[in-house]
């Protein structure tokens, strides 16, 4: 698998033509290759932002999330949230790289990642391509944060083990690999978290990808997702007061 970064000129909060970035940057694409990009730009093309001194981040964060714990109850005085089924500080608003405005998430981020699969392959003449919008976050007992996927089209983002064998024969009865977040993580590496200026990345012969000429059904979202209730750590999950949020 090969990933290559590409560098743009800082994209602020003027911006509001995606395509026309991706015009300007994206000079070449390929069949089978997938286009990894930052929440953060599809987020400040849309106009997503609010500047600093207008707005309460507390408030932005509840109106945000579906669910928050008070950074009251963090050490660090962060606010845990769970936004669209993922768990992550501050419902991912972002303060880095904006220039004194936050940045909320994409609107509608699914639909965004359709649009720009078929921008590829109107502008590119191209029929297997997949678009991951990108984003970043820490991980429970682990420092550091590790890209994953807001949103995909293109390919399925799960590839599933159950009913095959491993080494010794033994049927797999649980194991599904997310190939979307593995390669958001992948190319969140390459992409880099501070001025790197890097918001876009081409993935080229990732395996295990099975490409689709349209969107995510719905039935493939759904699978993507689990309930508290039903997740593995629900137990911890289920083990703290959260509070409801307006997203």
């Amino acid at each position: 698998m090969h990933i290559q970064p590409l560098t743009t000129r800082k994209i602020t909060t003027t911006d509001r033509d995606l395509f026309a970035i991706l015009d300007q940057y994206l000079t070449e694409f390929n069949e089978g290759e997938i286009l990894a990009i930052a929440s953060k730009i599809v987020a400040l093309c849309q106009g997503r932002t609010i500047p600093m001194t207008e707005a309460s981040k507390a408030a932005l964060i509840e109106a945000e999330s579906t669910y928050f714990l008070p950074a009251t109850l963090s050490r660090y005085e962060v606010y845990l949230t769970i936004k669209a089924h993922a768990l992550m500080p501050f419902a991912g608003i972002d303060e880095s790289n904006s220039d004194g405005q936050y940045v909320l998430w994409p609107q509608a981020p699914q639909a965004a990642a359709k649009a720009i699969r078929g921008y590829l392959q109107q502008r590119f003449g191209l029929h297997r391509v997949g678009v991951i919008i990108t984003d970043s976050r820490p991980l429970p007992l682990r420092w550091g944060v590790t890209g994953f996927t807001v949103a995909h089209s293109g390919f399925l983002a799960l590839y599933d083990y159950r009913g095959q064998s491993d080494l010794f024969g033994r049927p797999l009865q649980m194991t599904q690999a997310n190939v979307a977040d593995a390669l958001a993580a992948a190319a969140v590496l390459v992409m880099g978290e501070g001025s790197e200026q890097t918001p876009l990345a081409r993935i080229a012969g990732a395996p295990f990808v099975e490409f689709q000429n349209r969107d995510p059904t719905p039935e493939e979202l759904a699978a993507l997702v689990t309930s508290i209730e039903d997740d593995l750590y629900a137990p911890l999950l289920n083990g703290v007061a959260w509070q409801r949020g307006k997203g």
